[in-house]
């Protein structure tokens, strides 16, 4: 079964290319059939290759396929690598991945686009597996750039409005700086192995000295890649602003494909990585940062999609803390239960949006829960996952990491608790804004309010059993648990940090979930017994949060600081060194010419005489020349 991988990414591959030939012409029932049903398939075949592996001691196989780059030394096969760590993405890409292509049958059923819509869906799909099977650098750099052009597309999906192709092509921009990072990285590697395979690179890197300068530099610039697409500072603000893009699209991008690829590449450079501390230390302190920082912004934010948003880049902070200390299963596994309770927060938010008649601002909803009592059990069990509460799936990653964090600094542990604690309060601030109170919209609107169709909800429903059992993967000792996902990743990541012991564990997620408990109460007290409601954009606000609800004005100092001096210089280049040097020599030379050929037309003037005369004038020239150089 594990030879036949390659079918995985080919399927979507193929739905891209029927959805996409067809999708003036087929119904959109057998768009939406088409396009789900090839993610289904991919997800059947993903299954059968993760049980075919996990009855295989060797646990890891190479699928060569053919080879496709041959020049001097350089040497690179497409092949497919098959181990525990990509069949746990291959389940996550595929599994999360056709219940939002469920989802997206109902919620763009009404849409114009709706064929090109499901045709970029299966494309994307079909680049983040390429991405996560690649056996090699090259395969990975393939999917991660396609990765990046469906971004593009389906960000600015409804490009008509000029805002949201802006963002699409601020999402796009700021992925090539991260990119162009990783690029620099691959040739690294080739030039210093001599190879960009993954079983033939890691042997020899382990042979290096810790620290040693060309590691160092090989994983700085794939940390810059990875901070792009996995939105860290200070390559982030692209991921809020892709909220331009439909719901399905928040859920595809935040929860299960791209911004995962950066831990994703991190994970499996672990080797890499390892040899490299002081690169360590320095993706721990951006991880830290962007997850505080983050959460300070999702406090004061109105627009429901906005919470979510900077909440996947607090998250994606802590993926990133875990890595920096070390931790790749606990980060890896936050990878994993961060899809469920995102992807399920997302559509249930969109889920919310459908009701109201795309109204986003949650200053105009409240009291939902009798009308939408699906939508708000379902965002109820991802909302206490993402806080961290037990047994929800999203308490075992978080405290893992924090428990490793915890050990390596103490400080980093307290900031990093701090957040967990930012992170209780204002998720339950949206849940109680959207579905508790009374209803603060117009009374036309609160009459068409209804649950959304079943090919909606049925996706929030399988979204919320895995977010409240996906912890069961990664117990703890302590609790009881062996931590399946840690032995099952065991022979792809080498280093297993040490964790502290029991009592000291325990008491960490003591002083956690207090802290969390404590935020719900504090989130409680003030939206449903004060029964506030954030104030109107232009109302004044206190300075600390007029500054976190301007996002730390990060958008207005690169506009300030990076665009408007490279407006300038372009400006210049344009006006001066364009317009007037390099115009005016090419356009002097021009007008040379034609003025030297209007004097040397007058020569030209049909008379015989002339001519004869000129002619002996010539001759007698070349006489004197002849006999003056003798």
């Amino acid at each position: 079964m594990i030879d036949l991988v390659w079918l995985v990414p080919l399927i979507p591959l193929l739905g891209f290319i029927i959805n996409g030939l067809g999708r003036n012409t087929f119904s959109k029932s057998l768009i939406g059939f088409i396009g789900s049903g090839v993610i289904l398939i991919s997800f059947l075949i993903s299954v059968a290759i993760f049980f075919a592996l996990n009855g295989n001691p060797v646990q890891s196989h190479e699928v060569f396929l053919f080879d496709w780059i041959s020049a001097g030394q350089l040497h690179i096969p497409l092949s497919f690598l098959v181990d525990p760590l990509s069949s746990i993405m291959l389940l996550i890409i595929t599994g999360v991945g056709f219940l939002i292509h469920i989802y997206s049958a109902g919620y763009m059923h009404d849409d114009d686009g709706f064929g090109k819509f499901f045709s970029y869906l299966n494309l994307f799909i079909f680049f983040m597996l390429l991405l996560v099977l690649g056996s090699n650098y090259i395969v990975m750099f393939i999917g991660w750039e396609g990765v990046g052009l469906c971004s593009y597309l389906l960000i600015g999906f409804w490009f008509t409005n000029a805002s949201y192709a802006a963002a699409a092509k601020k999402a796009f921009v700021m992925n090539r700086i991260g990119d162009l990072g990783f690029l620099i990285a691959v040739f690294l590697i080739f030039t210093t192995f001599g190879s960009v395979e993954f079983a033939k690179v890691f042997p020899q890197a382990a042979t290096f000295m810790p620290g040693h300068p060309t590691i160092l530099l090989i994983t700085l610039c794939l940390f810059i890649g990875a901070c792009g697409k996995s939105a860290q500072l200070p390559l982030f603000t692209w991921l809020p602003d892709a909220m331009a893009g439909p719901t399905p699209v928040s859920a595809l991008i935040h929860a299960a494909t791209m911004v995962t690829a950066g831990i994703y590449m991190i994970a499996r450079s672990n080797v890499l990585f390892d040899l490299a501390p002081v690169i360590q230390h320095l993706i721990a302190i951006v991880g830290l940062a962007t997850a505080f920082l983050g959460a300070l912004i999702a406090l004061t934010q109105t627009d429901i999609k906005k919470v979510l948003a900077y909440s996947t880049v607090s998250q994606l902070g802590y993926m990133f803390l875990g890595l920096g200390v070390g931790a790749y299963d606990g980060a890896f596994f936050h990878v994993i239960t961060h899809a469920f309770f995102k992807a399920l927060l997302f559509l249930g938010a969109g889920s919310v949006i459908h009701a109201m008649h795309h109204e986003q601002d949650m200053r105009h909803m409240g009291g939902l829960r009798k009308k939408l009592p699906v939508t708000f059990i379902t965002m109820l069990i991802g909302t206490l996952a993402i806080a961290g509460l037990p047994p929800f799936s999203g308490f075992f990653s978080k405290d893992e990491i924090l428990a490793h964090v915890y050990e390596h600094d103490k400080v980093m542990w307290a900031i990093g608790a701090f957040t967990s604690f930012l992170t209780a309060f204002y998720m339950f601030r949206m849940l109680f804004l959207t579905f508790f109170g009374n209803y603060r919209g117009t009374h036309h609107a609160a009459e068409k309010i209804h649950e959304s169709p079943k090919s909606m909800t049925i996706p929030l429903i399988v979204l919320a059993v895995l977010s409240a059992i996906g912890g069961m993967i990664g117990i703890p000792e302590v609790l009881g648990g062996h931590h399946w996902l840690s032995h099952w990743l065991s022979p792809v990541i080498m280093h297993h940090p040490e964790a502290g012991d029991h009592g000291t564990e325990l008491m960490l997620m003591g002083i956690t979930v207090a802290g969390v408990v404590v935020s719900i109460f504090i989130a409680y007290a003030r939206y449903i017994k004060q029964n506030h409601v954030p104030v109107a954009d232009e109302a004044k606000r206190p300075a600390l949060a007029t500054i976190s609800y301007h996002k730390f004005y990060i958008d207005e100092i690169y506009d300030t600081v990076i665009r408007k001096p490279l407006d300038g210089l372009s400006t210049f280049f344009y006006k001066i060194v364009d317009t007037k040097i390099i115009d005016g020599i090419v356009n002097g030379l021009g007008w040379t010419t034609n003025e030297a050929s209007k004097g040397l037309r007058l020569v030209q003037s049909g008379n015989v005489g002339f001519y004869i005369f000129m002619m002996v004038v010539g001759i007698i020239s070349m006489l004197l020349y002849t006999y003056l150089s003798i």
